[in-house]
C-alpha cells in the first residue's frame, strides 16, 4: 500500500539537501499585486519555465534576505480559491498539496491580499492557512483601501488569522523590508480560525482527517486542511492514489458517494464566508467622510461606457501603433547603421571567400534584418505592460464582451486574444482562465489569427515599401493607420471564424461574464520594464538561435551550386575575359541572379511558384514563405539574405 506524504509538521520544514534553498510559495488572487511583490523580491534574478507535463507558466526567482541567506520564491498562478475552476487554479492547488510532479512542497507561503477587497482575498488565504505551512499575510494596496474609505487593522487581522500580517504598498516598496525580515525566521505554523462546518461535511471531514493522520506522519493540523481540499476539490482519483495512497483513495470514494462535490463545495463556501464576515468586520474600519464614488468609479463611468468606452479603446490602440512607428525610428536607424558598419568592417578585414560571404550575406544580413525591429517590439510590450498593470486591460475585456457576445465568444476570451497580439503561444496558454471548454477551444483556434509581434517586421517592411510617410490631418501617420487597419482586419476575420465555430463545432449556451474590475493604479515601472525586457530578450534569443540557423541554411541554399560564368547570356569567351579584365557590374549582377535562380533554394522556389502565382507571388517570395514556416520573422531575414 502506498503511503501518504503530508505538508511539514507544525514547527518543522521539509527536509532538504544541504545546498538546497528554502522554497517560499507566493500565492494570491489575480490583481492583488502578486507580480509586483514577486518582482520586488527577486528583481532580475528570476527565470520562466513550465510546470512539468503542462503548458502553465512557472516563474521562480532568488530573494536575498537581510542576514545574507537566499531563498527561492515560487510564483504560483493567481487563484481565487483552492477549489479550482480553471487549469491555472488547478496548478495552484496541486503545488500546495504536493501533487504537481517534480515540484517539492514549499517550506512556507506568502499570501498577497488586496486590502480593498479583503473578504474575497481572505477566502484563499484561510484555505492556505489550514494546510499548515508557515505563512505570512502580505496585506497589500493599503493606499487603495484608504482611498476607498477603508482602514484595515493588521494587528487584529493577525490575531484572528493566527499568522503574521505585514501591511504593504508593494508598488512603492513599503513593507518589503519587514517582509524580508520575517522570511528569515519563518518556521512557526499558523493557528487559523476554526471553520464551523455543517453536517454531513463535518462528519466526512473528521473521518478523512483521521485516516490521513494515521496514514501520514501524525500531522493532524495539516491533515484537516488537506482533508477539506480533497472533499471540496475535483481531484482525479489517480492523483489521490499517487499522492496519498490506496487507503485514502478508498475512503475518498466512499465519502464522495455520500457527499457529492457540489454539495461539499457549497457547504464550505457558506461556512467560510460566514467566518470571514466576522473577521473583516473586526479588522476593518470605514471612514464615512470618504465618498463612495472614488476615482475608479468616476473613470469607469466613461471608460466602460458602451459608446465612449469603445471609442477610447480604439484611440488607445491607434496611439500604440502611432508610437510604434514614430518612437522607433531613431533606435531602428542606429541599429541599421551599426549592422551596416559591421558588415562593411568584416568585408574589409576578411579575405574574399565563402566564409566571408557567409558572415556578411548570411549571418549579418539575415539576423540583422530582424534585430532592427526590436525597438518596435519593445514599444509594443511597453504599452501592453502599462495597460495590464494600470487595471485598464480588464476594462477592455468588459468593453469587448458586448462585441464578442454577438459571435458567441465569452468576454474572458479577450485577454488571451490581446496577449496573442504579442505572441500566439502565450495567448493560447492564457485561455486556461476560461472555465468553459467550448469557449476555451474556440479562443485557441482563433488566437493565431491575431497579428502577433513576429508579424511587425513583415508589416513594417511592406508598409514602408508601399505606403508613403505622409500625415493624415497633419497629425496621424498614414503608415500607423495602415498598421491599425491590418490588425483590425485580423480581429474581424477571427470574429467571423469564432461565429462559425460556435455554431458548428462548439455549440452551446454562452455563460454570463463574471469579471473582477481591479481599481486603477499607477503602473509599476519596474514591472513594465521587466515584462518589456523579458519579451524582447525572448525575441533576441530566437533571433540568435532559430533565425540564425535558418539564415545560415538559406544562405547555403541560395549560394550553391555556383553558376558557370560561361552560361551568362551576352558574354562570349567569358573565361578568357575573366582572366584579362573584370566583369562589368551588369554582368556581375546577372551572374548573381543566375546563381540564386539555379541554386537549391531557387529550384525550391520555382517548385512552389505555380501554387502561389495566383496570389501574384513569384518564386523569390516562395522561398521566403518556406522559411517563414519556422518563424514568421524569418521572411524578412530571407529577403535580407
Amino acid at each position: 500500500m502506498k503511503n501518504a506524504t503530508l505538508p511539514p509538521e507544525p514547527g518543522k520544514t521539509a527536509k532538504r539537501g544541504r545546498a538546497a534553498l528554502r522554497t517560499i510559495a507566493l500565492a494570491g488572487n489575480p490583481n492583488a499585486g502578486k507580480t509586483t511583490v514577486f518582482n520586488a523580491l527577486t528583481g532580475m534574478r528570476q527565470k520562466v519555465g513550465n510546470y512539468p507535463g503542462v503548458t502553465v507558466e512557472k516563474k521562480e526567482g532568488i530573494c536575498k534576505l537581510p542576514d545574507g541567506q537566499e531563498v527561492k520564491i515560487l510564483d504560483i498562478p493567481g487563484t481565487y480559491s483552492l477549489s479550482p475552476k480553471s487549469p491555472d487554479e488547478e496548478i495552484a492547488r496541486d503545488v500546495l498539496l504536493g501533487i504537481t510532479p517534480g515540484i517539492e512542497l514549499p517550506d512556507a507561503v506568502i499570501v498577497v491580499v488586496d486590502s480593498s477587497n479583503l473578504e474575497r482575498n481572505l477566502y484563499l488565504a484561510t484555505q492556505i492557512l489550514e494546510l499548515g505551512f508557515p505563512t505570512i499575510i502580505a496585506l497589500n494596496m493599503g493606499d487603495v483601501a484608504k482611498a476607498a474609505g477603508k482602514r484595515v487593522d493588521p494587528e487584529q487581522l493577525s490575531k484572528d488569522l493566527g499568522a503574521p500580517v505585514v501591511p504593504m504598498i508593494a508598488l512603492r516598496g513599503k513593507g518589503l523590508p519587514e517582509l524580508r525580515e520575517l522570511l528569515q525566521t519563518l518556521e512557526t505554523p499558523p493557528s487559523p480560525p476554526n471553520l464551523k462546518l455543517s453536517s454531513p461535511l463535518k462528519e466526512a471531514h473528521a473521518d478523512l482527517t483521521e485516516k490521513l493522520t494515521i496514514a501520514g506522519a501524525g500531522n493532524e493540523h495539516a491533515a484537516q486542511g488537506v482533508a477539506l481540499r480533497l472533499l471540496c476539490s475535483s481531484l482525479r482519483e489517480s492523483q489521490i492514489q499517487n499522492r496519498f495512497g490506496d487507503a485514502i483513495l478508498e475512503s475518498y470514494q466512499s465519502l464522495r458517494a455520500e457527499l457529492p462535490l457540489a454539495k461539499a463545495g457549497a457547504a464550505e463556501a457558506g461556512a467560510r464566508y460566514l467566518m470571514l464576515g466576522e473577521i473583516v468586520r473586526r479588522a476593518t474600519h470605514s471612514d464615512d467622510k470618504v465618498l463612495s464614488s472614488n476615482f475608479t468609479d468616476k473613470a469607469d463611468a466613461i471608460l466602460t461606457h458602451k459608446i465612449w468606452g469603445m471609442a477610447i479603446f480604439a484611440l488607445i490602440t491607434l496611439f500604440v501603433f502611432q508610437a510604434i512607428f514614430s518612437w522607433a525610428n531613431v533606435p531602428m536607424d542606429l541599429i541599421q547603421n551599426a549592422i551596416a558598419a559591421l558588415g562593411t568592417f568584416v568585408q574589409t578585414h576578411m579575405t574574399e571567400g565563402p566564409l566571408r560571404d557567409l558572415i556578411v550575406n548570411g549571418i549579418i544580413a539575415g539576423v540583422g534584418a530582424v534585430i532592427v525591429f526590436v525597438p518596435q517590439i519593445m514599444i509594443l510590450f511597453f504599452f501592453i505592460g502599462i495597460l495590464e498593470d494600470s487595471g485598464y486591460m480588464a476594462r477592455a475585456a468588459f468593453i469587448m464582451d458586448r462585441l464578442m457576445a454577438r459571435v458567441g465568444l465569452h468576454g474572458r476570451a479577450f485577454i488571451p486574444l490581446m496577449s496573442s497580439f504579442a505572441c500566439a503561444i502565450p495567448g493560447i496558454m492564457a485561455t486556461r482562465t476560461i472555465a468553459s471548454r467550448r469557449d476555451r477551444m474556440t479562443t485557441i483556434l482563433i488566437a493565431p489569427l491575431m497579428s502577433c509581434s513576429a508579424r511587425i517586421p513583415i508589416y513594417t517592411l511592406m508598409i514602408a515599401t508601399f505606403i508613403p510617410a505622409a500625415k493624415i490631418g497633419g497629425i496621424l501617420s498614414m503608415r500607423a493607420a495602415v498598421m491599425f487597419s491590418m490588425y483590425t482586419l485580423g480581429v474581424l476575420v477571427a470574429m467571423a471564424a469564432a461565429f462559425v465555430f460556435r455554431r458548428t463545432l462548439f455549440k452551446g449556451s454562452q455563460p454570463a461574464l463574471m469579471l473582477e474590475l481591479p481599481p486603477y493604479k499607477v503602473p509599476s515601472w519596474r514591472n513594465v520594464l521587466i515584462t518589456m525586457w523579458d519579451r524582447a530578450s525572448q525575441f533576441l534569443t530566437r533571433a540568435g538561435t532559430v533565425i540564425l540557423a535558418i539564415s545560415i541554411i538559406l544562405w547555403a541554399m541560395l549560394t550553391y551550386p555556383k553558376t558557370d560564368p560561361t552560361q551568362l547570356a551576352g558574354v562570349n569567351n567569358s573565361s578568357t575575359i575573366a582572366q584579362t579584365a573584370p566583369l562589368t557590374a551588369q554582368q556581375q549582377n546577372e551572374i548573381a541572379g543566375m546563381d540564386i535562380k539555379n541554386s537549391i533554394g531557387g529550384r525550391v522556389g520555382h517548385l512552389v511558384e505555380p501554387f502561389i502565382k495566383p496570389l501574384g507571388f513569384n518564386w523569390k517570395i516562395g522561398i521566403g514563405l518556406i522559411g517563414a514556416m519556422a518563424a514568421r520573422e524569418v521572411f524578412v531575414s530571407t529577403i535580407g539574405t
